[in-house]
């Protein structure tokens, strides 16, 4: 279930979870800080090759909203922050490579080029 103005909207699990981890660009990002730990945010954007700037923040924004990244800022000059998972993020991974290994045969099936992520 979900709070939308005040009302209750009823969902399924399945589209609870899509919502949070629907989209272009949200499984790429929780995949590379698998991979990586710990990424700044121009690591990010030189790792999801086709992302903007402002859809970066904006998916970064949600990703935290939905506690699957965290975000910790160092106070200092130049401004530096830094991007991790959360347990809930990591909870993820497993169903990620799934679909990750998936996409990979359905590729190879139509003899795709396999972009190594």
């Amino acid at each position: 279930m979900s709070k939308k103005n005040n009302s209750v909207e009823v969902i399924c699990p399945l589209d609870y979870a899509f919502r949070r981890i629907g989209g272009k660009y949200k499984g790429r990002i929780l995949w590379y800080l698998k991979s990586n730990e710990v990424m700044r945010y121009g690591e990010l954007k030189r790792a999801v090759t086709d992302i903007t700037t402002k859809m970066l923040t904006q998916t970064l924004r949600e990703l935290e909203e939905d506690a699957l990244i965290s975000r910790k800022v160092y106070h200092e000059l130049p401004p530096k922050v830094e991007y991790s998972l959360t347990d809930e993020g990591a909870e993820m991974l497993p169903f990620i490579d799934y679909l990750r290994h998936w996409g990979a045969k359905q590729m190879e099936k139509r003899e795709m080029v396999d972009l190594k992520c």
